[in-house]
């Protein structure tokens, strides 16, 4: 069954001129050094009603917050373990990658940043009252990823039946198979897919299937129009101009993810 955001009714998010769920991609990360507790903190600060991360496993079996799967493009692992040819996050331990620094590539201020586990954002989502959007990305890649995200959300006293009785927790992925597998395990837990499916795999997604989640530039009114029509929602991705955001709105876009959180919340504050 489709989840209700935040309380946001069924009847309520298919009028057009509803103000759509304000999300934090990565964070607020536009400004501060993406998937890392500053801009985590820095999104929930600007008024984020949730925040999107993603997730990976590494090789002691602890979840990642980090976007892609090796760690150079957002790390200083080449000059940590310069001799070192696998700098995937399946390859490293815990130990390894905490020695690493996340957020000076985005300046100064930002040294000694590390990557997230887990296991942090959801304690600070938990205490701050937020929405998580959470991505697993490749999980084709981590042989029992699903098993250990389901242990991960039990694990924070009080998290979980918090998060789904406010409709404050989404698990999505592009991986449509690895979302069938975890809506298996943890049916409770409200899901959503990552793309644009066709109009059949959109009626058989109606019947387990919280979201459809797709990139801004393959949405459309009639796209949106029909998966409200079945009972799902959605939110459609990456939107940073105020134009843009205004025209999410317009199509009727449940939520709207963004790298400028503030400035989508000055969009829908003039609704």
């Amino acid at each position: 069954m489709p989840i209700t955001l935040l309380n946001q009714s069924t009847a309520e998010v298919t009028h057009t001129r509803v103000p759509p769920l304000v999300i934090a991609h990565r964070g607020a990360s536009e400004q501060h050094p993406e998937n890392t507790i500053p801009a985590f903190v820095a999104g929930i600060d600007q008024g984020a009603d949730m925040i999107e991360i993603d997730v990976h496993m590494n090789k002691d079996g602890d979840l990642i917050v980090i976007h892609d799967d090796t760690l150079d493009r957002t790390t200083n692992v080449g000059t940590i373990y310069p001799d070192r040819a696998d700098t995937s996050v399946s390859a490293m331990t815990t130990a390894e990658i905490a020695a690493l620094d996340a957020g000076s590539w985005r300046g100064q201020v930002y040294n000694g940043v590390r990557v997230p586990h887990l296991a942090e954002v959801l304690d600070l989502v938990h205490v701050t009252r937020t929405g998580l959007l959470l991505e697993v990305k490749k999980p084709a890649q981590y042989p029992g990823i699903a098993e250990v995200l389901v242990e991960s959300l039990t694990a924070v006293p009080e998290y979980l039946d918090r998060a789904l009785a406010a409709g404050m927790l989404v698990v999505q992925s592009g991986d449509w198979a690895f979302v069938r597998e975890f809506h298996a395990l943890a049916p409770e837990i409200p899901v959503g897919v990552l793309g644009r499916p066709c109009p059949d795999e959109l009626l058989d997604f109606a019947t387990w299937v919280d979201q459809i989640n797709p990139q801004y530039t393959a949405a459309d009114a009639t796209f949106l129009g029909h998966v409200h029509g079945l009972g799902m929602s959605s939110l459609v991705w990456t939107v940073n101009s105020v134009e843009d955001m205004e025209k999410a709105i317009d199509l009727g876009a449940d939520g709207i993810i963004t790298n400028r959180p503030d400035r989508l919340l000055e969009v829908v504050e003039d609704l």
